[in-house]
């Protein structure tokens, strides 16, 4: 489902303004990530994404729908959200319970309901935690719960805000592991990320973000590539880039494959 941004601008009751013109397509399937500074716009950009916050000025289409003519629970069933702190999104007595509660909410059947929830906590490796209280799991846990809450709701675009942040190594495969199979099945995946490491590794496609403009959009390999553009929004590329042009190989590399390709 393709998402269409024209001319967004938002501007907070303070009088900040938090966007300033941004016009961008993400057509169905793509990998994205949004990368910039505190304070560049990447968390009130996607918000916009499933009505959390309305335009100031300009448009946000999801698929047909116009965001700004449709309520938050409706956009839900087209945009899931795994927020940064998974305590945020968490209220349900058991993980079982709470994944079940947005394909539910959804209105689907129960034989779909059933089948949505056993395949998300598969993929999130919580199948034998479904009787846990997500709070008698550990912040490393938790985040897992979160990401499978939303997948449950097979929404074909799905937001994770700084699905890295606190995670140890283990965990991070495994979001790895749940982008991937993401991808696997067509749908939008769009990551908010301070991980240049973990965006390069995962992302086919970067946003760099600067003062709520673009100040770069293309292919991972252009945009970590562009160190002296990136300085901009205090963002440096992946140690294994910086490492590559240190070393004067022509191609941008972005993990350790490429870099060993490109050393060959």
């Amino acid at each position: 489902m393709k998402i269409e941004i024209k001319d967004l601008r938002f501007t907070y009751p303070t009088g900040l303004d938090a966007l300033r013109g941004i016009s961008l397509s993400i057509e169905a399937g793509e990998q994205v990530a949004i990368v910039g500074q505190n304070g560049a716009g990447k968390t009130t950009l996607v918000r916009h994404f499933n009505g959390l916050l309305q335009p100031t000025l300009g448009s946000v289409m999801i698929g047909d729908w116009d965001t700004k003519k449709y309520s938050v629970a409706k956009l839900a069933s087209r945009v899931g959200y795994v927020f940064q702190n998974p305590d945020e999104q968490l209220f349900s007595k058991d993980v079982g319970a709470e994944v079940k509660f947005g394909p539910r909410n959804l209105g689907y059947s129960k034989e779909k309901i059933d089948g949505l929830v056993t395949r998300a906590l598969a993929l999130t490796e919580l199948s034998d935690k479904t009787e846990t209280n997500p709070y008698d799991l550990s912040p490393t846990w938790r985040k897992m719960v979160a990401l499978a809450s939303v997948i449950a709701m097979d929404t074909p675009i799905v937001i994770f805000d700084e699905p890295t942040t606190g995670q140890d190594a283990a965990n991070v495969a495994r979001i790895a592991h749940v982008i991937a199979e993401l991808r696997r099945e067509g749908k939008t995946v769009i990551t908010i990320t301070h991980d240049i490491d973990f965006c390069a590794e995962n992302f086919e496609r970067v946003i760099a973000l600067a003062n709520g403009q673009v100040l770069l959009d293309g292919a991972a390999a252009d945009v970590l590539g562009q160190e002296e553009i990136l300085a901009q929004t205090y963002v440096d590329p992946p140690q294994l880039t910086r490492l590559g042009k240190r070393l004067g190989l022509k191609e941008t590399v972005r993990n350790q494959e490429e870099f060993l390709n490109a050393l060959s």
